[in-house]
């Protein structure tokens, strides 16, 4: 019996932020009583968490709203502060922040009721938004006081995605493209374009894919671009899989979209089989210069795979056999090339069916500078397997035996 891959799926359409992830993973299931605990627990006050159920579009969703008292309100959800910038000055808050900086935040967590994991995930998304925030601003991570980072709110909707991922027992999660808007918002340092820098600064440095909507404001928070960040896996949503239930966020900003963010837990099979074509030809009267250029022109063009295999054709005559592997759509343009540059008279295309390993490639930090690396999943467990180019270029440029680079690439990865 094949093995099945349980995981989150996450369709943010409507963009995400710290509220509507909670609220997702609360409507899929996530224990209000387990939350309540580990927020009564934190060594923060001025706020209160209300979880209800609203209408977003016509659909009964979850909503989670951290309440503030007059100190710590930020305007976060104040649609005429955020995009009033016709009078610049109109319900500007007369009180001052009590700002919090990483270290002191990464105080708190550790000092929460919480599962180690569910503290592990908080730290790493707060680190994520510190560095985008300390880029955005040109200040070090650990002197970032601002707003973004420290505000009440922000901690509670990053530590209950936490203490919620962890209690739903989340270990893979999917998200194949953030939507976000256009135009400019209000935040406490001034009129920003959107997307806001910290934004981009995470987006560009987890690669997450994006899509700019022509819906007027911010769709994807600060908050919600770290948390997909930290804890994203894929962005390859799987062809054929089961869903076993489903979630819905509210979003409290009103941009005449439905505002929701849809979270999915699914099921699928660890292996996916698709179809492949395998082109094949006997070749006894070429050069070997020019059956590599031949292969080096089918590659760039596509082909999945190309090698040759010695072979004795009729009358002894020695040969090698030309195998291509591509997709069915370019068998056309492989085949073309073939009679182009070989003396080739025919080709055989044989269908295959192939299973393969769910697989992404990836860019990691290394103490030697950046490698490409493939994962690959199986039964749950990820294999990783750095690409033979980023190897050879980190050996030379620090003149490093192979085996070497090779397992600190594996090392970085395990501990990413």
């Amino acid at each position: 019996m094949e093995a099945k891959q349980k995981t989150l799926y996450l369709e943010c359409t409507s963009g995400i932020s710290g509220d509507m992830t909670v609220a997702a993973l609360l409507d899929l299931g996530a224990d209000r009583e387990v939350l309540k605990r580990a927020l009564d627990s934190l060594s923060v006050g001025g706020f209160r968490m209300v979880i209800s159920r609203v209408k977003k579009a016509g659909l009964d969703v979850c909503d989670f709203n951290v309440v503030l008292d007059a100190e710590h309100e930020n305007h976060d959800h104040d649609m005429e502060y955020l995009h009033g910038h016709s009078h610049p000055h109109a319900h500007e808050p007369h009180h001052s922040h009590s700002h919090r900086g990483l270290p002191e935040i990464l105080s708190i967590i550790e000092c929460a009721d919480m599962t180690d994991r569910a503290k592990d995930t908080a730290a790493r998304i707060f680190k994520i938004l510190a560095a985008a925030e300390a880029k955005a601003h040109g200040v070090p991570e650990d002197q970032v006081h601002f707003h973004e980072v420290g505000a009440v709110d922000s901690i509670v909707d990053i530590l209950s995605t936490a203490v919620c991922l962890d209690n739903l027992d989340i270990t893979e999660v999917i998200v194949p493209v953030l939507y976000e808007g256009r135009g400019t918002i209000r935040c406490q340092h001034g009129i920003l374009p959107v997307p806001v820098p910290a934004v981009m600064n995470i987006v560009q440095a987890y690669k997450l894919p994006l899509t700019v909507t022509n819906i007027n404001g911010e769709l994807v928070t600060p908050t919600g671009a770290a948390i997909v960040a930290a804890i994203r896996t894929s962005h390859r949503l799987p062809d054929l899989f089961t869903v076993e239930k489903t979630g819905m966020g509210a979003g409290k900003r009103d941009y005449g979209l439905a505002g929701i963010l849809r979270a999915m837990l699914i099921c699928y099979d660890a292996k996916e089989k698709d179809r492949i074509y395998k082109l094949e030809t006997n070749i006894d009267d070429c050069s070997g210069e020019n059956m590599g250029y031949t292969m080096e022109r089918l590659m760039e063009a596509g082909a999945r795979d190309v090698h040759y295999t010695p072979v004795y054709m009729k009358k002894n005559r020695p040969a090698y056999q030309l195998n291509v592997i591509c997709d069915e759509n370019n068998v056309e343009q492989m085949e073309q090339i073939i009679f182009e540059e070989t003396t080739t008279i025919g080709i055989r295309r044989i269908p295959m069916e192939r299973t393969t390993l769910l697989r992404e490639c990836r860019t990691v930090q290394t103490p030697l500078g950046e490698a490409n690396v493939k994962v690959c999943q199986w039964h749950g467990v990820k294999r990783y397997f750095p690409e033979y180019d980023s190897v050879t270029a980190l050996c030379r440029s620090h003149g490093r035996h192979y085996r070497d680079v090779y397992r600190l690439i594996q090392k970085a990865c395990e501990e990413d």
